[in-house]
């Protein structure tokens, strides 16, 4: 079995503008990144930060790197699996390198729509099938509640859900 080139360079010549440019390619063939992710892997390789600039403004006109999109497919998928909602989803994206603004703006439209009583329920169902609030002990109740609550869910929402058994 041979062995895995690493993308660190050993050597101590510096690095050509090129060579920065085809690292940033194959990190973000992996992955998605943000420009300010992306330019904090390039200056941990060693790329001055004028280069770094010069690498994300061409990766951004070529369409490779790309904030909006990266964020409107980030905040889409984090919904729709139930991973984070509301602040977290926030936290989650500033986290990741998202510009306040644009975190903003991905969200507005996104939160407007969504319901997030379904996914509380379906997280529910899936995590702790059988779970009944009005049968679980406090100390039981308060692990379902904390887990959604770290999830990003409103505690008006998750109460409503748990309880909402009791109104049959």
């Amino acid at each position: 079995m041979g062995k895995r080139k690493s993308l660190k360079s050993n050597d101590t010549e510096a690095r050509t503008v090129e060579q920065a440019y085809a690292y940033a390619l194959r990190l973000m063939t992996g992955r998605d990144y943000t420009a300010a992710r992306l330019r904090k892997k390039l200056a941990g390789w060693g790329v001055v930060s004028g280069d770094c600039e010069e690498i994300i403004s061409r990766l951004q006109r070529e369409g490779w790197l790309d904030d909006a999109r990266y964020a409107g497919r980030f905040a889409e998928s984090a919904l729709s699996s139930g991973r984070f909602c509301g602040a977290r989803l926030r936290i989650e994206m500033q986290k990741r390198g998202f510009e306040s603004e644009l975190v903003q703006e991905t969200l507005a439209p996104l939160l407007v729509a969504y319901d997030e009583i379904p996914e509380v329920k379906a997280l529910v169902e899936r995590r702790y099938p059988g779970f009944t609030y009005s049968q679980a002990s406090p100390r039981e109740r308060q692990r379902v509640i904390g887990y959604l609550q770290r999830r990003g869910f409103g505690f008006v929402a998750i109460l409503q859900v748990l309880k909402a058994e009791e109104q049959f």
